[in-house]
Protein backbone atom coordinates (compact mmCIF):
# COMPACT_ATOMS: atom_id res chain seq x y z
CA UNK A 1 0.00 0.00 0.00
CA UNK A 2 1.63 3.14 -1.12
CA UNK A 3 0.66 6.70 -0.26
CA UNK A 4 2.13 10.29 -0.86
CA UNK A 5 2.75 13.21 1.12
CA UNK A 6 5.26 15.73 0.57
CA UNK A 7 8.10 14.85 -1.50
CA UNK A 8 8.57 11.37 0.03
CA UNK A 9 6.57 8.39 -0.54
CA UNK A 10 5.18 5.34 1.83
CA UNK A 11 6.76 2.28 0.87
CA UNK A 12 5.65 0.28 3.70
CA UNK A 13 3.12 0.31 6.51
CA UNK A 14 4.83 0.13 9.90
CA UNK A 15 3.61 -3.08 11.18
CA UNK A 16 4.82 -4.79 7.96
CA UNK A 17 8.46 -3.79 7.78
CA UNK A 18 9.86 -7.45 8.98
CA UNK A 19 13.69 -8.71 9.81
CA UNK A 20 13.82 -9.66 5.84
CA UNK A 21 14.21 -6.62 4.97
CA UNK A 22 17.07 -5.70 7.15
CA UNK A 23 19.43 -3.59 5.29
CA UNK A 24 16.62 -2.05 3.06
CA UNK A 25 15.47 1.80 3.14
CA UNK A 26 11.87 2.26 3.98
CA UNK A 27 9.69 5.22 3.89
CA UNK A 28 6.74 4.61 6.69
CA UNK A 29 4.38 6.91 8.27
CA UNK A 30 1.94 7.60 11.09
CA UNK A 31 1.29 8.46 14.31
CA UNK A 32 3.58 9.15 17.30
CA UNK A 33 3.02 6.28 19.92
CA UNK A 34 5.33 7.01 22.51
CA UNK A 35 9.01 9.04 22.44
CA UNK A 36 12.12 8.19 24.37
CA UNK A 37 15.20 10.45 24.92
CA UNK A 38 18.12 8.62 26.17
CA UNK A 39 20.26 12.23 25.34
CA UNK A 40 21.94 11.37 21.96
CA UNK A 41 19.38 9.05 21.03
CA UNK A 42 15.41 9.55 20.34
CA UNK A 43 13.10 6.32 20.20
CA UNK A 44 9.48 7.09 18.31
CA UNK A 45 7.14 4.14 18.50
CA UNK A 46 5.44 5.02 14.97
CA UNK A 47 1.99 3.53 14.58
CA UNK A 48 -0.80 2.89 11.60
CA UNK A 49 -3.23 0.37 11.39
CA UNK A 50 -0.97 -2.22 10.27
CA UNK A 51 1.46 -1.59 13.44
CA UNK A 52 4.49 -0.26 15.21
CA UNK A 53 7.43 0.20 13.95
CA UNK A 54 10.40 1.79 15.84
CA UNK A 55 12.69 4.48 14.57
CA UNK A 56 16.04 5.59 15.66
CA UNK A 57 17.24 9.53 15.21
CA UNK A 58 20.24 8.93 16.68
CA UNK A 59 22.92 12.31 16.27
CA UNK A 60 26.10 10.66 14.39
CA UNK A 61 23.80 10.48 11.76
CA UNK A 62 23.08 14.05 11.01
CA UNK A 63 22.76 17.09 13.82
CA UNK A 64 19.73 18.62 11.66
CA UNK A 65 17.46 15.59 11.70
CA UNK A 66 18.59 14.71 15.61
CA UNK A 67 17.08 18.27 16.20
CA UNK A 68 14.19 18.28 14.29
CA UNK A 69 12.88 14.99 16.15
CA UNK A 70 13.75 17.31 19.75
CA UNK A 71 10.34 18.73 18.85
CA UNK A 72 8.17 15.63 18.18
CA UNK A 73 5.20 14.92 20.96
CA UNK A 74 3.20 12.39 20.99
CA UNK A 75 0.12 11.88 18.49
CA UNK A 76 2.64 13.81 15.82
CA UNK A 77 1.72 12.84 12.07
CA UNK A 78 5.22 12.10 10.86
CA UNK A 79 6.71 10.62 7.62
CA UNK A 80 10.42 8.82 7.98
CA UNK A 81 12.60 7.54 5.72
CA UNK A 82 15.64 5.02 6.96
CA UNK A 83 17.44 1.51 6.77
CA UNK A 84 15.83 -1.03 8.17
CA UNK A 85 18.68 -2.96 11.03
CA UNK A 86 18.02 -5.55 13.49
CA UNK A 87 17.80 -5.17 16.80
CA UNK A 88 20.01 -6.37 19.67
CA UNK A 89 19.29 -9.58 20.98
CA UNK A 90 19.07 -7.92 24.29
CA UNK A 91 17.09 -5.09 22.88
CA UNK A 92 14.29 -7.46 20.96
CA UNK A 93 10.66 -6.18 21.82
CA UNK A 94 8.49 -9.59 21.75
CA UNK A 95 5.53 -7.70 22.71
CA UNK A 96 5.38 -6.54 18.88
CA UNK A 97 5.55 -8.70 16.09
CA UNK A 98 8.22 -6.71 14.23
CA UNK A 99 9.90 -6.03 17.85
CA UNK A 100 12.89 -7.51 16.24
CA UNK A 101 13.99 -4.79 13.67
CA UNK A 102 14.62 -0.52 14.06
CA UNK A 103 14.31 1.90 11.61
CA UNK A 104 17.33 4.68 11.57
CA UNK A 105 16.25 7.52 10.64
CA UNK A 106 17.98 9.52 7.53
CA UNK A 107 14.95 11.84 6.69
CA UNK A 108 12.12 12.98 8.53
CA UNK A 109 8.65 15.15 7.93
CA UNK A 110 6.61 16.47 10.49
CA UNK A 111 3.24 17.12 8.72
CA UNK A 112 0.93 17.64 11.94
CA UNK A 113 2.13 18.60 15.59
CA UNK A 114 -0.74 17.95 18.34
CA UNK A 115 -1.52 18.95 21.65
CA UNK A 116 -1.79 16.24 24.55
CA UNK A 117 -4.98 14.09 23.77
CA UNK A 118 -7.93 14.15 26.50
CA UNK A 119 -7.29 9.99 26.34
CA UNK A 120 -4.72 8.34 25.06
CA UNK A 121 -4.33 5.86 22.74
CA UNK A 122 -3.33 2.70 24.39
CA UNK A 123 -5.32 -0.73 24.58
CA UNK A 124 -6.95 -1.00 28.08
CA UNK A 125 -7.73 2.25 28.33
CA UNK A 126 -9.10 3.16 32.06
CA UNK A 127 -10.94 6.43 30.98
CA UNK A 128 -15.31 6.80 31.76
CA UNK A 129 -17.15 6.11 28.89
CA UNK A 130 -18.59 9.80 28.90
CA UNK A 131 -14.85 10.63 27.97
CA UNK A 132 -14.29 7.92 25.82
CA UNK A 133 -17.78 8.49 23.52
CA UNK A 134 -17.46 12.41 23.65
CA UNK A 135 -13.94 11.74 22.17
CA UNK A 136 -14.63 8.88 20.02
CA UNK A 137 -12.62 10.30 16.67
CA UNK A 138 -9.17 9.32 19.24
CA UNK A 139 -10.91 6.31 20.93
CA UNK A 140 -11.67 4.60 17.33
CA UNK A 141 -7.92 5.00 16.89
CA UNK A 142 -7.31 2.50 20.15
CA UNK A 143 -5.96 -0.93 18.25
CA UNK A 144 -8.42 -3.21 20.08
CA UNK A 145 -11.12 -0.64 18.46
CA UNK A 146 -9.47 -0.77 14.96
CA UNK A 147 -9.27 -4.93 15.64
CA UNK A 148 -12.68 -5.26 16.14
CA UNK A 149 -13.77 -2.46 12.93
CA UNK A 150 -11.14 -4.60 10.76
CA UNK A 151 -13.17 -7.82 11.92
CA UNK A 152 -16.44 -6.30 11.44
CA UNK A 153 -15.17 -5.50 7.72
CA UNK A 154 -13.86 -8.95 6.96
CA UNK A 155 -17.43 -10.80 8.47
CA UNK A 156 -19.65 -8.76 5.97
Amino acid sequence: MEGSMGRLKRTHMCGNVTKEMAGQEVVVCGWVQRRRDLGKLIFIYLRDREGFIQVVFNTEDGAAIFDKAQSIRSEYVLIVKGRVVERDKSAVNPQYPNGDVEVIASELEIFSTANTPPIYIIDGLDASEALRLKYRYLDLRRPELQKNIILRHKVT
